[in-house]
């Protein structure tokens, strides 16, 4: 399977299992918010996420806030989510493992 494949539904509950901090919105899309300790901290995390994003050519939606981050994923060219988004939200949560609260 392409990692730019749509996912089945199936595929899509099996995977967010494994990524409890995701939910899903509006049915094409994934999102997380977290807290990371202060405004240093959360611009530490959207570089490390930049930079992951850039390797797979594949941009998430990103909101700061001071010190919250929210994070949307979806596969724009796909018509909903794919691999390349669940990817990216396990890569995410390594990146916010190490400067959240």
């Amino acid at each position: 399977m392409s990692s730019r494949a749509r996912l089945t539904e199936d595929e899509i509950t099996a995977a967010l299992a494994g990524l409890p901090q995701w939910t899903r919105e509006g049915g094409d899309t994934i999102v997380r918010t977290a807290d990371a300790r202060d405004f240093p901290a959360a611009i530490r995390v959207v570089v490390a996420v930049a930079e992951q994003a850039e390797a797979l050519d594949h941009h998430p939606d990103i909101d700061i806030r001071w010190r919250t981050l929210r994070f949307a994923l979806s596969t724009h060219s796909a018509g909903g989510l794919t691999a390349l988004d669940l990817t990216l939200a396990a890569r995410i949560d390594t990146a916010l493992s190490a400067e959240t609260d």
